[in-house]
């Protein structure tokens, strides 16, 4: 029995459950040819992570592409922008501007609609720790009615900017532009493809959720902290019975035209 096979498998699979990286590849090396099924098992499903991981790296690069481009032209604060809450019937439009730094890269960002809430809060509080600025910026129900959506977007995508303590060398927009500033570029489904937008939506999705989780306690009834604002049945339900609260939006637009949500 050589060395590595007189680690019983109970250490074995302590060993692996920590490790990651090069880490794990040199666990994966040292008992490839242990010939207890057990550690077979261990190596297996170690093997399957390491795999993994390759893959969430590669596909971390390939969302860092776009920046490392802007970055090579001289190009240092790359700001991604993202909103959440358009197309919420109460509460705000929510933006967030973040400019992440080339190293270290976060692994893990990807649309925010497409992450759990428990890891939208761990990327949020990685994002926060790690990158070179985060802004993130409201604009009230009220407000967004009086402007109409698209310049409440405008709006509270600016105060993200301002906010930021620096000024960006580029913006890096999440759909169609929006003619924020004239040195952005817009990408569509860039919260899937552009890790600063990816950011941004994560930062402006756990930020508008824990407002709206207030302003659950604040107007009980409709299930704020369930729905975030938007248009469920139950929401609207509670509406018919309660009415409209101050956070509710009384009109939205859509087809070019300002349309009455509510009598």
């Amino acid at each position: 029995m050589t060395p590595a096979h007189r680690d019983s498998i109970a250490d074995v699979q302590t060993l692996f459950a920590g490790a990651s990286g090069r880490r794990l590849a040199a666990l994966i090396n040292r008992f490839a040819d242990d010939p207890r099924a057990g550690v077979r098992a261990i190596v297996a499903t170690a093997r399957a992570r390491r795999e993994a991981e390759r893959k969430e790296h590669t596909r971390t690069a390939r969302l860092y592409a776009l920046e490392a481009e802007f970055h090579a032209r001289g190009l240092e604060l790359v700001a991604g922008l993202d909103e959440v809450g358009r197309g919420a019937l109460a509460g705000p439009v929510t933006a967030a501007a973040v400019i992440l730094a080339g190293e270290p890269r976060i692994e893990g960002l990807d649309d925010s609609k497409r992450l759990t809430p428990p890891r939208r809060e761990e990327l949020a509080a990685r994002i926060h720790a790690d990158a070179i600025a985060v802004c993130v910026a409201h604009v009230s129900a009220g407000d967004v009615d009086a402007l109409g959506m698209t310049a409440a977007l405008r709006d509270a995508m600016r105060l993200a900017i301002d906010g930021l303590g620096v000024v960006p060398d580029h913006l890096l927009l999440d759909g169609l532009p929006l003619h924020v500033a004239e040195n952005e570029t817009a990408v569509v489904k860039g919260d899937s493809k552009v890790a600063a937008i990816a950011a941004a939506s994560i930062v402006a999705k756990v930020t508008r959720d824990a407002l709206m989780r207030e302003l659950a306690d604040q107007h009980p009834g409709y299930a704020f902290d369930e729905n975030k604002g938007y248009g469920t049945s139950e929401h609207l339900q509670a509406i018919a019975r309660l009415g409209l609260t101050p956070v509710h939006r009384r009109s939205f637009t859509a087809g070019g035209g300002t349309l009455s949500l509510f009598a």
